[in-house]
C-alpha cells in the first residue's frame, strides 16, 4: 500500500504546455556568433539592459563580505552593507580608474583603493581622501563615490542590472518565480564552483544545452536513463524550458527493455531502492521512483509536498535569458552561467555550479573553492566533457565561407526562441526598459 501525499495547492510548478509563438524557419545568421560588430551591439543593447546573476547570497553572508564578478569589460563589486543589504557597485575608484578590489572575495569594513588609499563605505560613498586639501577643485562625494548598480535578490541569488531604469526583477523573470519557488533555491548549498574559458561564443554554449536533439549523437549512454523524444518545450516571453523524463529509457532504442539497465539500476541504488526487487516493466521505473519518494520523504529528509509527481523524477530544465541554464531536480540543480569574453567573440567564460538540497538533520557543507581553468584542463564529468569537445570545432566552422547560418529543427526551437529574444533587444523592442 503506497501512502498518498497531497501536494500543496498554494504553490505548484505549472506543468501544462504553453502556447507556441510564431518564429518562422529562417536561417540564423552565423555572423551573430563571430562578428565583433554584433558583439558590440549585444553589449550596447542587451548585456547592459538585462538582469544578470552576480553571486549567491551564501557567498556574502556577513556585513562587509564582498565578491567580484565580471561581465564583458566591466568588473562589479557585490558587497553586503551595514544594513545587511547586498549592493552592486562598479568596481572602479573615481580617482584614477583603479579597481578597488582585485581579489575574488573577502571581507572589509570599508572599501579602500590600493593605489592612493581613497576610501569608500560599504554603500560606495566616498568617505576619505588622503591630502584632500591638495585637490583645489574639491572632492565632492556626490560626484566621486562608487557608482551603484541596480540590485535585487531572488532564489538565493543576487542579481544586478547595469541599466538604472530597468524594470523590476520580478517583471523581468515573468512566470519563473511561480515555476521555481517550490524548489526553494535559497536553501540549496553550492557544492561545486568552476569557471572554464571555452574557445567559443557564449551563444554556442547556450545552444548546446537548449536541445536534446544531440543526445543520440554524443550521449548514447543516456538512452538508458532518459527519454529524449517525449520532451515538452515551453516558450515564454524571454525565457523557456523543456521537461525531460528521467529514470526511464529512450524510444530511440527501438525495443522494449526487459531488464533494468545497470546505469539505471545504479541510480535506483543511490536513491535507496533495490533494483533486484523491482518486478514491474522497466518503463514503469519512473513512476515507481515518484511513489517511492512520496512514501519515504521523511526518511530521505526532503519535503516534496510543493512539487508535482514528475518533478520527483524528471529534469525541469530552465533557460533564463540571456545566460543562465538550470537543470533542476527535486534534490539538486546543475547551474550554468555563460558570459561573453571581454573582446573576442570566439571565446567565453563558462561557470558551472552544482547545488544540493541538504536533507533534514544534515549539516550544510562549506562553500567549495572556486576553480578557474581552460578548456580541457579539468574534467567536468562525462556528459559535460562530451558536450564541450564539440564547441571549439563548432566555433571554427561558424567562420567558414561555406556556412551561412544555423538550420534549426522544431526540436531545437529553444535556440530560435533565444535568438528571437536577443534580436528583440538588438532591434529596440525593449527600448522602454532602456
Amino acid at each position: 500500500m503506497v501512502a498518498i501525499v497531497r501536494v500543496k495547492e498554494s504553490i505548484k510548478t505549472p506543468a501544462g504546455k504553453s502556447s507556441e509563438p510564431a518564429m518562422g524557419n529562417e536561417l540564423i545568421p552565423h555572423e551573430r556568433y563571430i562578428s565583433k560588430d554584433f558583439m558590440r551591439l549585444e553589449w550596447e543593447r542587451m548585456w547592459s539592459k538585462v538582469w544578470l546573476i552576480g553571486c549567491r547570497e551564501e557567498e556574502i553572508p556577513e556585513i562587509g563580505d564582498y565578491i567580484t564578478t565580471e561581465i564583458g569589460q566591466e568588473s562589479l563589486l557585490i558587497v553586503r552593507g551595514d544594513d545587511g543589504v547586498p549592493r552592486t557597485l562598479y568596481n572602479i575608484c573615481n580617482h584614477r580608474g583603479n579597481r578597488v578590489k582585485f581579489d575574488e572575495c573577502g571581507n572589509s569594513q570599508t572599501l579602500v583603493c590600493a593605489y592612493h588609499f581613497w576610501e569608500y563605505d560599504l554603500t560606495g560613498k566616498l568617505i576619505n581622501v588622503p591630502d584632500v586639501e591638495d585637490f583645489h577643485q574639491g572632492c565632492p562625494s556626490e560626484k566621486l563615490s562608487m557608482k551603484p548598480v541596480r540590485t535585487e535578490t531572488w532564489g538565493g541569488f543576487v542579481w544586478f542590472n547595469l541599466n538604472p531604469d530597468a524594470e523590476p526583477l520580478a517583471e523581468y523573470l515573468g512566470v519563473l518565480p511561480q515555476h521555481l519557488d517550490p524548489y526553494h533555491f535559497e536553501n540549496l548549498a553550492m557544492t561545486m564552483d568552476v569557471t572554464v574559458e571555452w574557445d567559443c561564443n557564449w551563444k554556442t554554449s547556450v545552444d548546446a544545452f537548449n536541445e536534446v536533439y544531440h543526445v543520440q549523437g554524443i550521449h548514447p549512454e543516456l538512452f538508458y536513463t532518459i527519454d529524449d523524444v517525449d520532451v515538452q518545450i515551453d516558450l515564454y516571453e524571454r525565457h523557456n524550458r523543456y521537461l525531460v523524463p528521467f529514470k526511464t529509457y529512450s524510444p530511440r532504442l527501438g525495443e522494449v527493455l526487459e531488464e533494468v539497465p545497470e546505469v539505471l539500476a545504479g541510480e535506483l541504488r543511490a536513491l535507496g531502492m533495490n533494483p533486484d526487487e523491482f518486478t514491474g516493466r522497466v518503463s514503469e521505473i519512473r513512476r515507481a521512483v515518484q511513489l517511492f519518494k512520496r512514501e519515504n520523504e521523511s526518511v530521505l529528509g526532503h519535503d516534496y509536498s510543493e512539487m508535482n509527481d514528475d518533478q520527483l523524477s524528471d529534469d525541469y530544465h530552465y533557460y533564463i535569458f540571456p545566460n543562465i541554464t538550470m537543470n533542476v531536480h527535486a534534490e539538486s540543480m546543475l547551474f550554468f552561467r555563460q558570459r561573453p569574453h571581454e573582446t573576442n567573440p570566439d571565446k567565453m567564460y563558462f561557470d558551472v555550479r552544482m547545488f544540493q538540497a541538504i536533507p533534514k538533520g544534515k549539516s550544510r557543507p562549506p562553500l567549495p573553492d572556486h576553480e578557474r581553468v581552460k578548456h580541457g584542463e579539468r574534467s567536468l564529468g562525462l556528459v559535460l566533457d562530451q558536450d564541450s569537445v564539440n564547441l571549439p570545432h563548432v566555433q571554427k566552422g561558424l567562420h567558414s565561407e561555406a556556412f551561412q547560418g544555423l538550420w534549426i529543427s522544431h526540436q531545437e526551437r529553444r535556440i530560435r526562441h533565444m535568438h528571437k529574444t536577443l534580436m528583440d533587444y538588438i532591434n529596440g523592442h525593449y527600448a522602454n526598459d532602456a
